[in-house]
């Protein structure tokens, strides 16, 4: 399998006071090699992501699809040769960069070329692809629960604390799922910051644990539609974002239930900031000023 970071021997340039400055340094870069996706033989999808967690990757990517519903539905998981050929022996190798998933139902045998929700496709628009996720999900968003919105702001601290490969290469994105209390459930980091999301909802199934309706999704990149149509056939009520979010992942939140929060920022003193785009209700603000 290939490494989650790389070390590289690289120029450096900067200007202080007005003065051109170069040199050298050692620095690591983040890992990215082609994952190809094999449901029962056939090919079913190829993506970049960074080497680790293969198996939640494609557990969660099958989940929010549509694919699978638990972990049962899955045989058997298995790294196949890829199309590198050994020098010395003549023969395949395995590169770890192809996975073979076999199910138990093998009416699951995908189709050549199918469309999948998260791929833009000429003629779909947001209600098509609303409705796409509204038809596949298992889960209705109910409000069961508040939280306090320094609870949200702890854990995106505590998120930054714990991206171990970002510190090195500040080249990848991560995902979280936080219980009510704010405690990190599980973190993962990837250059897909879809792939990092998958990754969680793969281990949260694995753990069979889903839905996940008792605690909520961190993500330290932007909230695109793909995000919030992974976290809402999880069953995720809450969705939290570093950055922005886009218009449709905006209206899928709202029309699908889920609470949606931008620009959650944590200071390290405890203080901090969010948008909330959709849903404010699962937020207590019952102390709030203003």
């Amino acid at each position: 399998m290939g490494r989650v970071t790389e070390s590289r021997r690289i120029r450096t340039v900067r200007v202080r006071d007005g003065v051109l400055y170069a040199g050298r340094k050692g620095d690591h870069v983040a890992g990215e090699e082609p994952l190809d996706i094999r449901l029962n033989g056939q090919q079913l999808s190829l993506t970049m992501r960074t080497p680790g967690h293969d198996v939640e990757l494609i557990h969660g990517f099958l989940h929010s699809e549509g694919l699978i519903q638990h972990r049962e539905d899955v045989a058997e998981a298995r790294y196949c040769d890829g199309a590198v050929v050994d020098d010395e022996s003549g023969f395949p190798r395995n590169t770890y960069n192809v996975m073979d998933f076999t199910t138990t139902r093998p009416q699951l045998l995908p189709q050549v070329r199918r469309q999948f929700t998260t791929t833009s496709a000429c003629g779909v628009c947001g209600a098509e692809s609303i409705d796409a996720v509204r038809q596949k999900s298992r889960y209705i968003l109910v409000q069961s629960w508040t939280v306090d919105p320094r609870v949200i702001l702890r854990a995106a601290r505590d998120l930054t604390a714990r991206q171990e490969i970002f510190a090195r290469t500040g080249g990848v994105h991560a995902a979280a799922l936080v219980g009510l209390d704010g405690t990190l459930l599980v973190v993962r980091e990837d250059v897909g910051r879809h792939n990092a999301v998958d990754k969680v909802i793969g281990w949260a199934l694995m753990e069979d644990r889903l839905p996940l309706r008792d605690c909520f999704l961190l993500v330290s990149s932007r909230a695109s539609f793909e995000i919030v149509q992974k976290s809402c056939m999880a069953g995720i009520p809450l969705l939290a974002c570093v950055s922005a979010a886009s218009s449709l992942a905006v209206q899928t939140a709202d029309e699908l239930g889920q609470t949606l929060a931008g620009f959650t920022r944590a200071h390290d003193d405890g203080d901090g900031r969010m948008n909330l785009y959709t849903h404010p209700e699962r937020l207590d603000l019952t102390t709030a000023e203003g």
